[in-house]
């Protein structure tokens, strides 16, 4: 009869311990996961999230967006998305380690390394943890898959166009022209 086998239960202390080699390290269910550093493109896609998530989220006065930080939600778990936009009734959730408490919204920039994580491991885990919206934006192809688990939604919708995000506490929403988010270099 065959064994269960028990994944290995990591410690912060021992994911801290991973190594600052410009490759980023996750661990999901026991699983270490290493991508390399990511392209110039999803840099640029990235940064144009960043800015647009940020002036938005400032001029509403709802919180932080915050790039490249890890999460930590239980012991055995910590991811490190693209992007995560904390509002103001989780601010106590930041620490010096990282994120210790659900975003409001995590943001990953797809990249050919990252396919598998973002689009099949990690929706499971940020619905799991209580994450409100998860976004992957996808320059290849150009659209934005966003799960919105608030709305009990467990499959993702695929936008194309114009993505609109209406955070708790904002008179409007944010939309985002995707032609502008994948502009090229």
């Amino acid at each position: 009869m065959n064994e269960p086998t028990s994944r290995y239960t990591w410690t912060y202390a021992e994911y801290a311990r991973f190594p600052d080699d410009g490759n980023r390290y996750e661990v999901i269910d026991g699983e270490v996961l290493v991508t390399p550093a990511p392209s110039p493109r999803h840099q640029h896609v990235m940064s144009n999230l960043l800015v647009a998530l940020r002036q938005y989220v400032e001029r509403h006065g709802l919180g932080v967006v915050l790039p490249d930080v890890d999460l930590l939600f239980v012991t055995g778990q910590f991811l490190r998305p693209d992007l995560v936009f904390v509002p103001d009734a989780a601010r106590d959730g930041i620490t010096d380690r990282g994120v210790e408490k659900p975003p409001g919204l995590v943001v990953e920039v797809l990249s050919p390394t990252s396919a598998s994580i973002d689009l099949v491991k990690k929706p499971r885990r940020y619905g799991d943890f209580g994450v409100p919206e998860y976004w992957v934006a996808d320059p290849e192809e150009r659209v934005v898959w966003v799960w919105r688990f608030a709305e009990l939604v467990r499959e993702p919708e695929r936008v194309t166009e114009r993505l609109a995000w209406h955070p708790g506490g904002a008179g409007e929403p944010l939309v985002l022209d995707l032609d502008e988010v994948f502009r090229p270099l």
